[in-house]
C-alpha cells in the first residue's frame, strides 16, 4: 500500500521512515550510542543540551522506546509543584488518597468499617520507575522557574543514587545551569551536548522521504529546503509534508520537488503558526507613555522605530539563530536610508534589553528569543521561519 504524505513526514511526532542518525563532531559516535551508553551508567544523571527543536526528544525516544519513557515538560512544573507527585501521576500512580476496610468482630459476628489515609513515599515511586524500567525524560527544563530547578536537581542528585533513571532536557546557553553547576552532581552528570543540524543531514531528510513516495527531488533543492529550516528537522518535516500537500492539490501527475514551489510552500508552513501576538507585541515594544518614539526612514520610504528596525533585522538573510550584537546593528543599519540618522548602539542594547523584559513573564509561545551578554539567541526556529514567511516581519 502506497505511503501517505502524513505517514512519511511527521512534523509532531516520531518518524518512522525519515529518521536520521547523527554524530557530533567531536566524536565518532552517534547520539544514539552515547545516549543508551549514559543511560547505563548507574547513578548518574543524563543531560542533554542543545538548541529548541532540535529533535532531543525525539533521540530519547528512539534510545529509550515509547513504552519505557515517561514525558515531563517544564512547563508542567510551577512553583508549588511536588515533583515526586507529577513523576507518580505520569505513571498512572495515585499519590495520595484514602480506602475503606471492613472487619468482622468473632464475638458479636458485628461489621465495622475503617477509612484509612495513604500517602506515597519518594522511596516507592523510584522502586516502581526501577521496577518498571522506566526513564524520567523533563523536557524543556528551561521553563520551570529558576528555583524549582535548583530544588529539582538537588533531589534528582538523591534519587539516581538509588538507580532511579532520568533524563534532563534543556537549551544551552543558560537553563541547564541548574544542573552544570550543582555542586551535588559533580561527577555525577552525563552531559550530552546535541549540535545544531548540518544542512546535508536535513537533506536527507527530504531526499529519504520524498523517494519513499516516489516523488523526485534535485538536491539543489533540497539543500535550500534545508537551508531555510534553520537547523531544525521538525521544521524541515513541516516544509516537506506542505510540498506534498500543494503537489496532491495540484492535481499534477508530474511527481517532482522544483524550486519555483518553494515560496508558496514556505508560506502555507507558517499558516498554524501562532506567532502573530508575539509579533505585534514585539514590534509595539514597551509602552511609551504617551511619548512618541524616534522613527528612521527606510530605503523603502518607509518609516519605524527601533522595535520594528529589530524585528526586521532578525527576519534578514541570511537566516541565523544566534546573532553578535554586531550583526544586530549592521542588520539595522542595513535598513535605513544611507542619508538618514542611524540609532545609536547603546539605544539599540537598551532596547533590546527592554524586548526581553517585555517578553519574559509571558506564556511560553512568547519565550522565542534571549538577549544575554551580547548576543541575541533566537530560541524557537519556528518563530524566526515565521517572521521570513509569514508576511510580519520583512513587510512590516
Amino acid at each position: 500500500m502506497a505511503l501517505k504524505a502524513e505517514d512519511v513526514f511527521t512534523p509532531g511526532a516520531f518518524p518512522e521512515y525519515t529518521y536520521i542518525s547523527r554524530k557530533s563532531a567531536v566524536s565518532d559516535l552517534s547520539y544514539e550510542f552515547r545516549l543508551m551508553q549514559a543511560l547505563k551508567v548507574s547513578g548518574f544523571l543524563t543531560s542533554l543540551v542543545g538548541p529548541s527543536k532540535m529533535g532531543k526528544t525525539i533521540l530519547c525516544e528512539k534510545v529509550v522506546g515509547f513504552e519505557n519513557i515517561v514525558e515531563v515538560s517544564g512547563a508542567d512544573i510551577g512553583r508549588e509543584t511536588d515533583f515526586w507527585k507529577l513523576a507518580a501521576s505520569k505513571v498512572g500512580m495515585a499519590y495520595e488518597g484514602q480506602f475503606s476496610s471492613e472487619k468482622i468482630i468473632a464475638e458479636t459476628n458485628h461489621k465495622y468499617s475503617k477509612k484509612e489515609i495513604y500517602s506515597l513515599t519518594k522511596d516507592k515511586i523510584i522502586n516502581y520507575y526501577k521496577n518498571e524500567n522506566l526513564v524520567l525524560v523533563i523536557d524543556d527544563f528551561h521553563y520551570a522557574p529558576e528555583e524549582k530547578r535548583m530544588q529539582i536537581a538537588q533531589q534528582l542528585k538523591d534519587a539516581i543514587r538509588r538507580g532511579f533513571k532520568a533524563v534532563v532536557v534543556s537549551l544551552p546557553h543558560r537553563a541547564d545551569e541548574a544542573i552544570r553547576r550543582n555542586a551535588d552532581l559533580s561527577g555525577r552528570l552525563s552531559m550530552i551536548n546535541i549540535e545544531p543540524w548540518k544542512v546535508n543531514d536535513l537533506k536527507e531528510i527530504a531526499k529519504i522521504g520524498f523517494s519513499k513516495m516516489d516523488i523526485r527531488i534535485e538536491d539543489e533543492v533540497a539543500e535550500q529546503i534545508a537551508v531555510e529550516s534553520l537547523s531544525s528537522p521538525q521544521l524541515m518535516q513541516y516544509i516537506c509534508l506542505n510540498i506534498c500537500t500543494i503537489l496532491e492539490m495540484s492535481g499534477r501527475e508530474e511527481r517532482c520537488v522544483k524550486q519555483e514551489i518553494l515560496t508558496t510552500a514556505y508560506q502555507y508552513t507558517t499558516a498554524n503558526f501562532e506567532y502573530g501576538d508575539v509579533v505585534s507585541l514585539m514590534q509595539k515594544g514597551p509602552n511609551m507613555r504617551g511619548k512618541s518614539r524616534n522613527k528612521f526612514r527606510a530605503e523603502n520610504g518607509q518609516e519605524y522605530d527601533i522595535y520594528e528596525l529589530i524585528v526586521k533585522s532578525i527576519a534578514e538573510n541570511p537566516p541565523i539563530m544566534k546573532l553578535e550584537f554586531e550583526n544586530v546593528r549592521e542588520r539595522i543599519c542595513r535598513l535605513i536610508a544611507d542619508d538618514c540618522k542611524k540609532p545609536s548602539p547603546q539605544a539599540m542594547k537598551e532596547s533590546l534589553a527592554k524586548l526581553q523584559e517585555l517578553l519574559d513573564g509571558r506564556e511560553d509561545i512568547f519565550k522565542v528569543l534571549d538577549w544575554k551578554d551580547g548576543v541575541l539567541y533566537i530560541l524557537d526556529p519556528l518563530f524566526l521561519f515565521y517572521l521570513r514567511w509569514g508576511g510580519n516581519g520583512r513587510d512590516v
